[in-house]
């Protein structure tokens, strides 16, 4: 593991904000895990407090505030300030280490579309592990946080194993296995950009990143012959692309999605499959699988909800 630096909390007044309170607790409580685990990239601040809905996440000296508009409006100028002066307070945090990103309900068939051409990447570590993220150029980073823990879970069982990423976007979860010794990675997604970003994050840890393979994944699923000891499922919610057969749609589509990578498992296999949607329903008439939403939670999210996680095993 790598000795990393995290800041200090600023001396201030006593008499702080509710809103600051709550983000400098936060902190304290994360603080000393993160030093003991070499991670430093994390959550300080998860909606706690109805009047600011907000995720503040930290990224090694650098700060992403989400904003939730209820209205769909951009982000009022109040918020801004009162966030940086918390920032400023408790960290000495400047305005050119915070990066806003406002997170609005879109319609269903609307994609989030690059945001910037800056390409400012910098390194973070996870566990001791190094990914390239960007606070600029995309609406997500290059890294979720909150299958920090997911990651963990498969990783831990990844040694001398075969190993499946679907929908492996920058390829955190095969990153994670190749540093715990899995013997054979296959990463698969369709997009140039994310594929690229894999091999960078392979490359930072000086890891083999075995097979990266850019492929629209249910066409890929329909002529894949090798089989795997685990297999990684965590597709977006909604996906659609020139380079589609179609839409890919979570709630119509994991039935054959899950049919089909089940073939595909080893005796003993098992598959993980994870969605950040609220509205999807699992049924569990269709597949024998075990819900473990609970195990992959991390400390520095609030929300049980951020995310949902099965495990399906072949006998």
């Amino acid at each position: 593991m790598y000795e990393i630096e995290l800041p200090e909390i600023a001396n201030g007044e006593d008499k702080s904000s509710a809103f600051v309170n709550c983000i400098r607790n936060s902190y304290r409580h994360i603080r000393k895990w993160a030093k003991r685990t070499s991670t430093n990239c994390f959550r300080i601040y998860d909606r706690e407090l109805y009047h600011y809905p907000l995720a503040i996440d930290f990224y090694a000296g650098r700060y992403a505030v989400h904003y939730f508009s209820p209205t769909g409006d951009d982000i009022p100028d109040e918020v801004v300030q009162e966030v940086e002066k918390a920032l400023y307070d408790i960290f000495r945090a400047t305005p050119d280490a915070i990066f806003w990103r406002s997170r609005i309900r879109r319609k269903k068939y609307e994609q989030y579309e690059k945001q910037d051409e800056k390409k400012d990447f910098f390194t973070v570590l996870e566990y001791g592990v190094r990914f390239k993220v960007n606070l600029v150029d995309y609406l997500d980073t290059g890294l979720f946080l909150d299958h920090r823990e997911t990651r963990q879970l498969v990783a831990k069982q990844a040694a001398g194993k075969r190993l499946l990423n679907l929908f492996s976007y920058t390829a955190a979860f095969s990153v994670q296995a190749a540093y715990h010794k899995a013997a054979y990675i296959k990463s698969v997604d369709m997009s140039n950009t994310y594929s690229d970003w894999a091999l960078d994050n392979f490359k930072l840890n000086n890891l083999n990143p075995h097979d990266v393979v850019r492929a629209d994944v249910m066409r890929f699923l329909e002529h894949e012959t090798k089989k795997y000891d685990i297999i990684v499922i965590d597709p977006p919610t909604i996906s659609r692309s020139k380079k589609m057969q179609g839409m890919f749609d979570i709630q119509e589509d994991y039935v054959v999605l899950l049919t089909r990578t089940l073939l595909l498992l080893l005796p003993g296999g098992k598959i993980y499959f994870s969605t950040n949607s609220r509205k999807f329903v699992f049924d569990e008439q269709l597949f024998s699988a075990v819900e473990i939403t609970q195990k992959t939670l991390p400390i520095d999210f609030r929300d049980p909800k951020i995310h949902r996680v099965w495990r399906l095993e072949r006998k």
